[in-house]
């Protein structure tokens, strides 16, 4: 099948978002970074997008490069109509489950946002203000999702940036706080810091 063109693939990412507009319906995308990984915050965003102009290199942000993925959370940050952005703790990820925390930083996300209907990233009753419409894979079919997923996922990587500095045993500038082998051998030689999730680690240290 031939690869789309970009301005193909940003016809078919507004699908969703097209009849909102055009119904005059307040409306944002939410999605969430971060409930897989074994240290920080997983991280939400809500984002709410004009429908001109059209950025051009939104997209699901695990199909963007991490330099695109700056250049485009700018231009969303510049250009989006509501921004929020919510995090739950390790703290409270331990609390609660990593689901409970997620919907809990997807309200926090979205407190302030002027919108009647949010398209959820896959998660259901979230217990936002407005009509949840959760979206499987959203962030690959929806616009104001695929927005949603940039802003969360630069976030994220930035604080696993700042986390890097203060512990690079633990290789999260590479990793980003992924399980992967490196990141659960230095668990095991330096054992976990204050930002690790006790409950994901368990099995490990």
């Amino acid at each position: 099948m031939a690869k789309l063109t970009r301005e193909e693939r940003l016809n078919q990412l507004i699908q969703t978002d097209t009849p909102f507009w055009n119904g005059g319906i307040l409306f944002a995308g939410l999605d969430e970074v971060g409930r897989g990984p074994l240290i920080g915050n997983v991280v939400t965003a809500c984002v709410a997008m004009p429908k001109s102009p059209l950025l051009k290199w939104v997209d699901d942000s695990k199909k963007l490069s991490e330099k695109r993925r700056e250049e485009v959370y700018e231009e969303i940050m510049a250009t989006a109509l509501y921004v929020g952005i919510g995090e739950a703790t390790p703290e409270e990820i331990d609390a609660v489950n990593i689901l409970n925390a997620t919907k809990l930083a997807m309200r926090r996300a979205a407190e302030n946002a002027p919108a009647e209907v949010f398209l959820v990233d896959a998660v259901r009753d979230v217990g936002l203000s407005g009509r949840e419409v959760p979206i499987i894979k959203g962030d690959a079919v929806c616009y104001a999702i695929a927005a949603a997923s940039i802003v969360a996922k630069v976030t994220r990587d930035r604080q696993m940036a700042e986390l890097d500095k203060v512990y690079p045993m633990y290789g999260l500038l590479k990793n980003k706080g992924y399980g992967t082998a490196e990141h659960i051998r230095a668990l095991k030689e330096f054992g976990p810091c204050k930002e690790h999730r006790k409950l994901f680690i368990r099995n490990f240290v």
